[in-house]
Order: structure tokens, then sequence, then C-alpha cells
């Protein structure tokens, strides 16, 4: 078992490795890993995180090679709803931080312990969680939001014929300030100034895997702003 701080174990097996880090493959990769951080708001679409968005993230960061930390807050959610029948459940009462522990497998952190000097990216999965435990909006306009100026997608602008239901929230953004270009679900926005991207994922009515397309372009794309 072997514990030690990522750089100094790199330069370790700089000077160790006759060949190079070549010939320490599998630990060279995970010294320059990106480390990316997903912000859970709670399970569950209409009161949390958007379950197969958050999976999806995950899938993808795997994917990439990337350490992954999980956090939420540590607060209580605003509501609790009941999924069966897309209801409030009015004598429920749930916790945030515990609620996105189901997606987590229980790895968590609270969202009060994260620091930028800790990771490279901070990925925030949609779902009605992020507006109701987070801010006022839906989570691409959490950056219109915080960035002046920043550039997001959450689609299309136009509801055409029920196929973009959100399609509202495109004008939420432009009122913050912020430019909002249209997106297809499998595609994904950079912007470069700011170092943000989004994707539409599920303000999109559509197949599951095109809305699995999208958050793979998007997490592809955030790796790559990582230079790792």
């Amino acid at each position: 078992m072997l514990a030690s701080r990522a750089p100094a174990l790199c330069t370790a097996l700089r000077r160790a490795a006759p060949g190079g880090l070549a010939s320490f493959h599998s630990s060279s990769r995970r010294c320059r890993a990106a480390r990316v951080a997903v912000v859970l708001s709670g399970c569950g679409v209409y009161d949390g995180t958007e379950i197969h968005e958050a999976s999806a993230v995950l899938v993808h960061l795997s994917r990439g090679g990337a350490e992954v930390q999980m956090y939420a807050p540590d607060v209580p959610q605003m509501h609790v709803i009941d999924h069966s029948k897309g209801q409030p459940a009015e004598a429920e009462s749930r916790n945030v931080l515990v609620e996105s522990a189901r997606i987590a497998r229980g790895k968590i952190t609270s969202l009060a312990k994260l620091t930028t000097a800790d990771h490279d990216a901070v990925i925030f999965p949609g779902g009605f969680g992020a507006a109701k435990n987070f801010l006022c909006c839906i989570s691409p306009v959490l950056a219109a939001k915080v960035l002046s100026g920043a550039e997001v997608t959450v689609g299309h602008e136009e509801e055409e014929g029920g196929k973009w239901p959100y399609a509202g929230t495109a004008g939420a953004i432009k009122e913050l300030g912020a430019k909002h270009c249209v997106k297809e679900v499998t595609e994904a926005h950079v912007d470069t100034k700011n170092k943000v991207v989004t994707t539409p994922a599920f303000m999109c009515e559509t197949a599951l895997h095109h809305i699995f397309d999208g958050i793979g372009a998007m997490v592809k794309n955030v790796l790559k702003l990582t230079g790792k």
C-alpha cells in the first residue's frame, strides 16, 4: 500500500525509471490525470440532481482517465418530490448531501470543503436541484449568473412543438447579461475565455443516447481545457 503526494511521486518516478516515465505507464498516467470535482444537488430530477446526467458525467470522466471527487451542500433540500406522482411530499424533509450520497455510492464530501487548489475543473450535472438547492436557475445559468458575459447553451431558443420544453431559459440567460449559443443536444459549447463548457442534456426531449453523447462532448472539452 502506497500513499504519497502526486507531485512527489511523479518526481520519484522520473528519477527511478531507466527508460523514463513510459516504463511506469499506469502510474505516470495517474500523475497527469485531471482532477475534477462533480457537484451534486440531491438525488432525483425534480428535487435534486438528474441521475442519468450524473451517471453519464461519471462514465465519461472515467473513460477520460480523470480523478473524480464528488461534493454536495450539507443543507436541507428546498422540498422533497414524490417522483412517482411529480408532487411535493409535504411531510418529508431530506438533506442534500445525504441524498447525493446515493449517486456517489457514499464517496462524497461537503461542498464547504471544496477548494480550487485541489481541482482542475468542476462539473455541475443538471436537474431541478441545481435550481432549488443552489440558485433560482438551471445549471448552465449558474455560469451566466456568476461570470459576466459568459457564453453558455441550454439548446434551442424556441420550444419547437415541445422538443425544447425549457427553451425560455435562454431568455433568462440573456437577461443576466450572458450570451446564449444555440446548440444541438449532442453538442457542447466551449467558452474559451471563461473556460466554461455547457451542453443541453435533458433540456431536450429526445432519446437518452443523444443526451449521453452530448454530455460526452462536454466532458471531453472540459478535460481538454485542463491540459491534462
